[in-house]
């Protein structure tokens, strides 16, 4: 097939019919968000485009009527209810860029759901807010900051959640701080929602006596300085300090970004150990405990060092098959750790791939122009959906086999979003649409993942297409061409379909033409390359070259 044949196919594809009755009323309402979105995929063999359907249809599942606040997502399978480590952020985070207002009302149930003395719920059921952790991982702040870029910019909506988060981050100065070393403290193994990883053995999975303000007097290890929750809180500063800049309080955002600071010192200080280069969690005599788990890449996605901090720990650790880069990747516990478990039969932090760490990976790669090392991930994880059938918690590191559960969202999502991060249509929050012009690639016995692949999403008003063969892309805007640009690369517009720049996504240079408006433009791109288009001419801004994965 080429790209016109791929576009036909696409252009053919009926969503409702795809995804066959409402089962709820609720449904009706979702059905009708996605098709204003336009989104839809297409793909010309293999099971993958069978699979996003299916999840889509699982994903309806996962949008249900909760407490009095309407439709919000879920986290599906055996979690009835809306989790803020998960659901409540990276979840929902996904979830702006297809069905926004349930996004939006999600976010808006933890501000409405939140005590009187600032603590928000750690998850949301149909009976209510529940207090009992607090279960912190992706900072909500962030969250709200994209869905808000993404969507309209509504400044009740950023008003309203940056007052709850301002309050909540008050009361996790007050009562997660006891022993004054500027870092937040874990008292208990759901505060992380880490279950059954070893960095907690011997600690209790829950509060002392179901108080979030407590943790157990007898242990000789708690409370934890915990680097996760540091890294977390750390990065809530840096964009309650945006949202202050946007709303007009200039000086508010700058004592954000001074306790910014302070708390990435204390991360720095107390946490991290430079001969390891790994981040740990401290006990209450000020030992490190010496799990090396996917705190890292937690971390690392709350936008903590700077680039070349990035590659160290991507030589170091994201990429070594001896740590975390198993085959379908990322493990939650280095697997040269006598302490992995690889079985994922059960919900386990120990050791398989757990898809929340799958789902969150992407901003740290992307946060640091990672774009290639990224594919890696993708790739067999790709591979590894295009063979789901019950969208599980984890999967087998070793095999892609699915594990535990079953339609749970987080999973459910990562086909939506991965399909879209390798040959699809991506709104970013800086106002730039993404035309990913890659193609899931057979890495599992040969068998083909999709073929040729199309997309098409709305924005503002216009179709935008797009169809990628193994030679060449091919952006559509309401029907007529727009860009061809060769495989391997990511065209970037703004909204409207204006040219911008290009991104190399192969390890190999790619070479060729980029058409656009009639005419036109040679482009050399190497992997993780990005070139302005300026003045008629690709012009490069920025060349770091890749990281080959650690044997």
């Amino acid at each position: 097939m080429g790209v016109e044949s791929v576009l036909e196919r696409l252009r053919a594809i009926n969503v409702e019919e795809r995804l066959g009755e409402p089962g709820k009323p609720s449904d009706v309402e979702a059905v009708e968000e996605w098709k204003r979105g336009g989104v839809k995929f297409a793909a010309s063999t293999g099971r993958l485009e069978e699979v996003y359907y299916h999840a889509l249809r699982k994903l309806l599942d996962c949008i249900v009527p909760t407490w009095d606040r309407g439709p919000i997502l879920h986290e599906g399978g055996v979690y009835r209810g809306c989790w803020l480590e998960s659901t409540g952020t990276i979840n929902a985070e996904l979830l702006s860029r297809f069905l926004p207002s349930v996004s939006g009302r999600t976010y808006e149930a933890f501000a409405d759901g939140q005590r009187e003395d600032g603590l928000i719920p750690y998850k949301i059921t149909e009976a209510g807010p529940v207090f009992r952790q607090i279960q912190l991982v992706t900072p909500l702040a962030r969250s709200v900051w994209n869905h808000y870029q993404l969507n309209g910019r509504p400044s009740d909506f950023l008003r309203k959640m940056m007052t709850a988060l301002a309050r909540f981050d008050q009361w996790l100065a007050d009562w997660r701080n006891t022993r004054g070393s500027g870092c937040v403290e874990a008292f208990c193994a759901f505060d992380t929602g880490h279950d059954l990883s070893p960095r907690f053995w011997h600690i209790p999975d829950t509060p002392h006596q179901g108080d979030p303000k407590q943790y157990d007097p007898a242990s000789p290890l708690l409370p934890l300085l915990a680097p996760d929750m540091t890294s977390h809180t750390y990065c809530q500063r840096l964009y309650l300090a945006r949202m202050a800049e946007e709303l007009g309080d200039s000086e508010q955002a700058e004592r954000w970004r001074a306790k910014a600071k302070e708390t990435l010192d204390s991360l720095f200080r107390h946490c991290y150990d430079g001969g390891d280069q790994f981040f740990y969690d401290v006990d209450q005599s000020g030992a490190f405990i010496r799990v090396q788990s996917d705190v890292l890449l937690r971390v690392l996605a709350c936008e903590v060092g700077d680039d070349a901090f990035f590659q160290e720990a991507l030589k170091g650790y994201l990429l070594n098959t001896r740590k975390f880069f198993a085959k379908y990747p990322f493990t939650a516990v280095a697997m040269d750790d006598p302490r992995f478990d690889p079985f994922s039969s059960y919900n386990s932090w120990a050791g398989p791939s757990n898809f929340l760490a799958i789902i969150r990976a992407p901003h740290a790669f992307e946060h640091h122009g990672r774009y290639v090392e990224l594919t890696w991930v993708l790739q067999p994880i790709v591979s590894a959906m295009a063979r789901m059938e019950r969208f599980p918690q984890v999967l087998s590191p070793w095999t892609g086999a699915e594990g535990y559960t079953e339609a749970y969202s987080p999973a459910i999502l990562g086909v939506l979003d991965f399909v879209e991060r390798l040959c699809g249509i991506v709104p970013r929050p800086e106002g730039n649409l993404w035309f990913n012009g890659l193609l899931p690639y057979p890495l599992d016995h040969g068998e083909e993942v999709a073929g040729e692949t199309g997309y098409s999403r709305t924005v503002d008003g216009a179709e935008f297409e797009l169809a990628v063969t193994r030679e060449e892309a091919l952006v559509c805007r309401n029907g007529r061409e727009l860009i061809r640009f060769p495989f391997g690369i990511r065209v970037v517009t703004d909204r409207s379909g204006e040219l911008v720049e290009v991104a190399g996504l192969l390890h190999a240079p790619v070479s060729g033409e980029v058409v656009y408006q009639g005419r036109r433009f040679p482009v050399s791109a190497g992997p993780n390359e990005v070139l302005a288009f300026k003045e008629g001419r690709f012009i490069s801004v920025r060349s770091p070259g890749a990281v080959a994965p650690v044997f």
